[in-house]
């Protein structure tokens, strides 16, 4: 038996709901054969450990507060691109978060240094950064994943 949950009638680009046949952009399998470490392959390519106590591999947590910064740091880049610097040179970005009483992410803090000096554009290419980064974008309320289960196999 297979049963499709919609948590929320809106998906990742918020244009309703979509039916699990349809074409996706990244497919992921994740594997758990005992305890909470999941063995994650992303597009048939990539592979990584997720553990949700942090002994085998990092946490979701800190895997979700990586993705971000990983995802921020182009889009800082872009954005400076195109608020007129040609090459703004390394960018690091010391990243802290903050987990609850039910360890779900509540805060996440960027701690920016740039090589190049942005003078009076700072603001605009972090805030032009935040639109273009994906992983900002997704960090919303109404994004739910569409669940299906079939149990017994």
């Amino acid at each position: 038996m297979v049963v499709h949950l919609a948590s929320d009638l809106t998906t990742f680009r918020g244009e309703g709901v979509v039916h699990p046949d349809a074409m996706t952009d990244i497919e992921v399998t994740s594997t758990c054969e005992e305890g909470y470490t999941a063995n994650n392959v992303i597009d048939d390519e990539w592979e990584l450990t997720v553990d949700a106590l942090g002994e085998d591999g990092p946490s979701a947590q800190q895997v979700l507060v990586a993705d971000y910064a990983s995802c921020y740091l182009p889009a800082l880049r872009v954005a400076a691109d195109q608020t007129g610097y040609d090459d703004i040179g390394e960018i690091e970005i010391d990243v802290e978060a903050d987990l609850d009483e039910d360890d779900d992410v509540s805060a996440i803090r960027f701690d920016l240094r740039v090589e190049e000096d942005l003078g009076d554009d700072e603001q605009e290419v972090v805030e032009l950064g935040e639109e273009i980064c994906h992983v900002h974008d997704a960090l919303r309320e109404e994004l739910h994943a569409d669940i299906s289960i079939e149990s017994g196999v």
